[in-house]
């Protein structure tokens, strides 16, 4: 099963996350940081040739009440751009508060705030994955 890839797209970084090959789990792979449009395309590009995927999820950061502001019309806008340049298929996923839990699962194992900003960005993207994984398997299931 071809592999997906799941961004967690910041200001600053991207989180990047990857499923295993059987489409069921996880991992978290790296973090972008942001150096302009092109080049992060390019970065995403090269990652997603090297682990071999065929589609992207990217996080998409809806308001609290289930509204796209302008941070998700942002995000909304980079991953059109990403499925043109990419030629592969991009969701968008839900991932409200997915950083915020990401946070609170570091901090609940006593991960350093230093360390912690290395890595939320990764688990904020394994988590919008997960999920994006659990509800395709579920609903081959039905």
């Amino acid at each position: 099963m071809p592999r997906v890839m799941a961004l967690d797209v910041g200001d600053r970084r991207i989180g990047v996350a990857v499923s295993d090959e059987t489409g069921l789990v996880a991992r978290p792979v790296t973090t972008i940081a942001r150096r302009g449009r092109d080049a992060d395309v390019e970065a995403i590009r090269s990652l997603a040739g090297s682990l071999g995927v065929s589609e992207l999820v990217v996080g998409l950061p809806r308001n609290m009440n289930g509204t796209v502001g302008p941070q998700a019309e942002s995000v909304a806008d980079f991953a059109r751009e990403l499925e043109g340049r990419l030629a592969m298929p991009v969701h968008l996923w839900d991932e409200r508060l997915s950083t915020r839990e990401a946070e609170a699962v570091l901090r609940a194992g006593d991960v350093s705030r230093r360390r912690r900003r290395g890595v939320v960005d990764q688990l904020a993207a394994v988590l919008i994955l997960q999920g994006f994984l659990d509800r395709r398997r579920s609903r081959t299931l039905d």
